[in-house]
């Protein structure tokens, strides 16, 4: 079993650096591949109402016997913005569960037509206020969506989980969440479908730090002060993608990577960019 070291989010929350991703892991299989990760070691699963994982993700919790140990993430859809629907909604999500928490809770896309993501933190803050929800947060907001929430609530969200990756470093909004005290999460952090992890400079830092060209593009993100959630079946994966903390990246290494910047991969900016 692999150990993963945790930062202090701004409400204080103890939070893994790397995570594990869930999605399209569903049914008995995808149980299994998420009770085995917690047994590897991970602590923060994520989840979302539009995975339609959530009961497999709260088996696996359940069934793993150290659930005060774990954070359990899940998401607020499009279709559930505002503020009454998003306590539906987030009841919804526990009854699915099967758990009596939502450890993190997030806003799993703007929406900015629709013009209710405040109205959601609010509910969101509220849930926070009555126990049912741990920690508040969001996902893929650019600084202008932050600002309106941390203007308009006085609440700054724990967490902001975007795309991000080599190809998408994202710097100017880790800027900005560094600034604010809010934990950049990455999802899609291997750029799946590409070919990032056979790109020459990811081949040659692996080689010269003796990981994984996987292993090498995980400790690019831990070390920028993001936490990873890769997704994996594979036990053994699994290990090795969370082993990723006895080396350290140069300061060269970290550059070198960022240096693959071409933008985002797939069609996800949040101005434009909806899911309901």
């Amino acid at each position: 079993m692999v150990t993963i070291p945790t930062v202090a989010l701004s409400d204080g929350t103890h939070f893994p650096e790397l995570g594990f991703g869930t999605y399209n892991l569903r049914g008995a299989d995808g149980t299994a591949a998420i009770a085995a990760a917690v047994d590897s070691g991970y602590r923060l699963l994520d989840s979302a109402v539009n995975y339609e994982n959530e009961a497999e993700v709260g088996e696996a919790a359940r069934r793993s016997g150290i659930r005060d140990e774990l954070i359990i993430t899940t998401k607020v859809p499009g279709r559930d913005h505002g503020y009454d629907e998003t306590i539906r909604s987030a009841h919804g999500s526990l009854q699915r569960l099967g758990l009596d928490r939502i450890d993190l809770y997030l806003i799993h896309w703007p929406n900015p037509s629709v013009n209710r993501y405040v109205e959601t933190f609010r509910a969101m803050i509220a849930l926070q206020a009555d126990g049912v929800v741990g920690s508040v947060g969001v996902s893929n907001f650019t600084p202008a969506m932050l600002s309106r929430l941390i203007d308009e609530t006085g609440v700054t969200p724990a967490v902001n989980q975007v795309e991000l990756h080599p190809y998408f470093p994202q710097t100017a909004l880790r800027a900005f969440h560094e600034a604010h005290g809010i934990r950049t999460e990455s999802w899609s952090p291997l750029a799946r479908r590409s070919e990032l992890l056979t790109e020459q400079v990811v081949t040659d830092i692996a080689a010269a730090h003796a990981v994984t060209p996987t292993q090498a593009v995980l400790r690019w993100h831990t070390q920028l002060g993001s936490t990873p959630i890769p997704k994996s079946a594979d036990p053994a994966r699994q290990i090795e993608n969370a082993d990723v903390f006895g080396f350290t990246l140069t300061d060269a290494d970290l550059t070198a990577l960022s240096g693959l910047e071409r933008g985002r991969l797939w069609d996800g900016d949040p101005d434009t960019h909806e899911e309901m």
